[in-house]
């Protein structure tokens, strides 16, 4: 009998991979921990020949996104290293990667843009249900068949923080021509100062300190989610390398973005207006929760997340065979890989949960917010919130031992090979 499908939509940290602050310190404890792995990942160590893994993905590799920001600024690395090939083994032994974009959902299939080879046969429909008995998922009060699915779309960035491409090619060229614009331009100017703006700007003006860099940010603090403490360490190094920081007002973004191919003026709300040979948007993230519109819209909340029960399955009583977890998901935890790496665990546990008809568990925020954030090259910092309500001050842990290609290699190796292992 053929094995039933678990489906795991989307191919980057909560999907696939073991995640990059796997080997980063405890901001709490300073001692260094191994961050669990990914769903799809648990999901195969339960599987126990009770069912199948399928990761749908639309990339053709895993982007390492984290190091994106740096191998957008510098030529000076390894570029084709942020991408690595997904394998099969690392879901289990009938594990299975599809390349593919899903176009919708209904409660027991996953439509497809393009047909995939599966089963031996060409198909645009992958179906993910489990029949009566320890290889089901069943209702029990209808009796109904159940598949089960989780959805970690994540969010989309504005490129070079994701890239407009699915293939590894594009990818790479992309990062270097984007890379090529920063080393010609003398006046750049960039646009949000969340993590990925705060880290290109100080990238930049490190690598290239005769460069004049602008980093504009709606608020009076950047990383204002985090203790004012954040803030002012960042601002403290923006000065230190000579960084222009002008917050509290906001830019007047050209409809169709900024023109690559000349000079021009970032207009601000206030009335200023700064030169620029090179304009970086690096503002916002926009939750991918499309597929749910039409099977589950009442899941989706105003921001365009999905709002999820504790036991992370969406929060519609139809479809208790879906899931959602990561930056898509509104769990109320803060959008980073620590908190998604618990709910990984949760998710995983869950669908076994439902095969064994057992309770489930529920997720619970652990916790404050937390960051490992580049200032640089070598610069970087650990920083955790005081828990809500407490007088306690920030952790605070600095450090300075970057390095310019964010030790990517480790990254290869965690995938189950040395650093020049062809995955």
């Amino acid at each position: 009998m053929a094995l039933r499908n678990v489906v795991v939509i989307g191919g980057s940290y909560v999907g696939s991979l073991t995640n990059h602050q796997a080997s980063l310190p405890n901001p709490l404890t300073d001692t260094f921990t191994s961050q669990g792995t990914n769903v799809a990942e648990q999901l195969a160590a339960a599987a126990q020949g009770r069912f199948r893994v399928v990761l749908i993905e639309k990339n053709s590799h895993f982007q390492h996104l984290f190091a994106f920001p740096r191998f957008a600024v510098t030529t000076a690395v390894n570029t084709h290293k942020a991408f690595i090939p997904y394998t099969a083994g690392k879901f289990g032994k009938d594990g299975v990667v599809l390349q593919a974009a899903v176009t919708g959902l209904s409660n027991s299939a996953a439509q497809l843009d393009r047909k995939v080879l599966l089963d031996g046969q060409h198909q645009d429909s992958i179906p993910y249900s489990f029949l009566v008995g320890t290889s089901h998922c069943v209702d029990k009060a209808t009796g109904a068949d159940l598949g089960c699915q989780a959805i970690t779309t994540g969010t989309k960035l504005t490129p070079p923080s994701s890239l407009p491409g699915s293939d590894k090619l594009d990818g790479v060229t992309y990062l270097r021509k984007h890379a090529d614009k920063i080393k010609s331009s003398q006046r750049i100017v960039i646009i949000g100062a969340g993590a990925v703006g705060v880290q290109m700007a100080t990238d930049i003006k490190e690598i290239y300190p005769e460069k004049s860099v602008t980093l504009v940010h709606s608020r009076k603090n950047v990383m204002n989610k985090f203790h004012p403490g954040l803030h002012d360490i960042i601002a403290e190094r923006a000065k230190e390398l000579g960084i222009d920081l002008v917050l509290g007002t906001r830019v007047k973004l050209p409809a169709g973005g900024y023109p690559t191919d000349r000079s021009v003026e970032v207009e601000l709300t206030d009335g200023r207006k700064i030169p620029a040979d090179f304009a970086i948007i690096c503002n916002g993230q926009v939750p991918q929760s499309a597929l749910l519109q039409t099977l589950a819209p009442q899941c989706i909340d105003d921001d365009g997340f999905i709002r999820t029960l504790k036991t992370l399955q969406i929060d519609d009583p139809q479809y208790p065979n879906i899931f959602a977890l990561g930056d898509v998901a509104d769990t109320g935890a803060h959008k980073a890989a620590r908190p998604a790496g618990r709910q990984a665990e949760i998710v995983a546990k869950n669908i076994v949960h439902l095969v064994e008809q057992e309770p489930l568990e529920e997720y619970e925020v652990q916790g404050t917010p937390a960051i490992h954030m580049s200032l640089g090259v070598t610069k970087n910092v650990v920083f955790a919130n005081p828990a809500v309500g407490s007088s306690d001050e920030p952790r605070i842990v600095p450090r300075d031992d970057g390095t310019l290609d964010m030790n990517i290699d480790s990254v290869w190796t965690r995938r189950g090979g040395g650093p020049d292992a062809m995955l």
